[in-house]
């Protein structure tokens, strides 16, 4: 299963831990975590299901390339990492 871990901007919203979730794809990993957590689907997608723009997502320190369909690949080993960007003047 893939360690999805989030970063403390998001933690400071929404109550979210690190934790394992099997899957093939972030989608499939996503899908999991935000069937144990319903609240964090909306901070990460919009409503078409895309990433939202001040979000990324590193599979193995490298950033999602499919925003819109998250279908990056993962393996049992990943290490996923949900970062919430900082905006501002």
């Amino acid at each position: 299963m893939a360690h999805v871990s989030f970063t403390v901007n998001l933690q400071r919203h929404l109550d979210v831990p690190a934790c394992e979730a099997p899957g093939a794809t972030v989608s499939e990993v996503l899908a999991e975590v935000f069937a144990r957590n319903p609240r964090l689907r909306s901070y990460l997608l919009d409503d078409q299901g895309r990433l939202r723009q001040h979000v990324a997502i590193f599979v193995d320190g490298t950033q999602v390339d499919d925003r819109q369909g998250l279908r990056d690949r993962v393996v049992g080993s990943s290490e996923i990492f949900v970062v919430q960007a900082l905006s501002g003047g």
